[in-house]
């Protein structure tokens, strides 16, 4: 008898400055980090943090506006260096503290922050 799981998705608006905060009590809690994205919006960017625990997304979404710099979380979920030198080559959001910076070499594209 196979036995069904129920999947809760949830979206927390947070701000910038709360990013490690809500980020370390995740990880406390037993979350992953599954994936991280970023979107060009009208002044800025939006950021997007997805965070696995079982059957359950935990979503954080914060807005960045254009030339602020976002803080890593690296140090808490290593895997995130990866996603955080991916916004910062394609979308030139400056991010703080990663604990692989690869300083704009992650990509090699035909322009430089080709989503800025």
């Amino acid at each position: 008898m196979s036995e069904k799981n129920s999947v809760n998705v949830e979206v927390r608006q947070i701000e910038k400055e709360n990013l490690l905060t809500e980020a370390t009590r995740l990880k406390a809690e037993g979350y992953r980090l599954a994936q991280m994205c970023s979107t060009k919006v009208e002044n800025g960017y939006d950021i997007l943090y997805t965070f696995g625990k079982n059957y359950d997304l935990l979503h954080l979404h914060l807005s960045v506006s254009a030339g602020d710099k976002l803080e890593s979380i690296s140090h808490i979920f290593p895997a995130a260096f990866f996603y955080e030198n991916e916004i910062h080559d394609l979308f030139g959001v400056p991010v703080e503290f990663m604990t692989i910076d690869y300083h704009g070499g992650l990509y090699r594209t035909a322009e430089p922050t080709p989503y800025h």
